[in-house]
């Protein structure tokens, strides 16, 4: 995985490697030490003592019963600022939008945090090709010559090979399709590696997974979906947040927010200057 600061991450470089070389890049120096303890502290908060909540990929933790060793906090914008500044940081937001489009939309935003023996995930692609296990569900011809998707990973412990740094398998972005048992995922596999603060950022049909963690710490991240605008959102982000959080968004996260595209709208009932250029 080719590693880029703050200062090199050059958004046509990067979108190439998305698309042409490992699917996978890592960012360092975009977070402040302060900034991950923020988000940390806020993440613990919420997983500590909160009950099961509704994560993907569950593999090995569903069938062992270690489900409660992976956790997920969601609607995090609501819950500290530090989080509308992870997702809308200058850098990231420069190569989202040579990758996805000047306009692109986030579909979520949560924490994965991942205890020390859980046994991390199956090997899967992200949203929305993450049930391409059904192809026929999706239209006729479907390809990759353009994506639908970038996943930010905002590494809040140490990512290792001990404590499950998530697996992906370097160029399998150019597959556009779900990882089979034959394709020997755990045999091939490289790690996304990093220390606290530091991002991986990667095109989320890049066969990917959370190791397991054998490691005495914590493994957590905040998990940060981008979408092309056009994309329905997997989470439903401004019907969860207060109408105060919408009011105040910035430029930058109201893009995000998807509040800056009116589709699907009632077409009827909208005003002719809503429409000009449309037709």
């Amino acid at each position: 995985m080719k590693r880029f600061t703050a200062q090199t991450a050059d958004p046509d470089t990067i979108t190439q490697e998305l698309l042409h070389g490992d699917g996978a890049v890592a960012i360092s120096g975009l977070f402040s030490p302060e900034d991950v303890a923020e988000a940390r502290a806020i993440v613990m908060a919420h997983s500590e003592n909160e009950g099961e909540k509704v994560t993907h990929f569950q593999g090995a933790a569903a069938e062992e019963g270690k489900i409660n060793l992976q956790r997920r906090v969601w609607n995090l914008l609501a819950k500290g600022e530090v989080f509308s500044r992870m997702a809308a940081h200058p850098v990231l937001m420069a190569i989202l939008r040579k990758f996805l489009g000047t306009e692109f939309i986030m579909g979520s935003i949560a924490a994965n945090r991942i205890l020390p023996g859980g046994p991390g995930q199956e090997p899967h692609v992200d949203y929305p090709y993450w049930d391409f296990h059904k192809p026929e569900t999706h239209p006729f011809g479907f390809n990759g010559s353009f994506p639908m998707n970038a996943q930010v990973s905002v590494l809040l412990d140490p990512f290792t090979e001990q404590s499950g740094a998530t697996g992906y398998v370097p160029g399998s972005q150019k597959e556009l399709r779900y990882p089979t048992a034959e394709d020997r995922f755990y045999d091939r596999c490289e790690q996304m590696t990093g220390e606290p603060g530091d991002v991986a950022l990667f095109y989320g049909v890049t066969w990917h997974c959370a190791m397991p963690n054998r490691a005495d710490h914590d493994r957590s991240a905040i998990l940060i979906q981008y979408l092309p605008k056009w994309v329905k959102p997997m989470e439903d982000m401004p019907a969860a947040l207060p109408q105060s959080f919408i009011d105040a968004a910035s430029p930058d996260m109201r893009q995000l927010l998807g509040l800056n595209y009116p589709y699907p709208e009632i077409l009827d009932a909208a005003r002719a200057g809503n429409t000009e250029g449309r037709a």
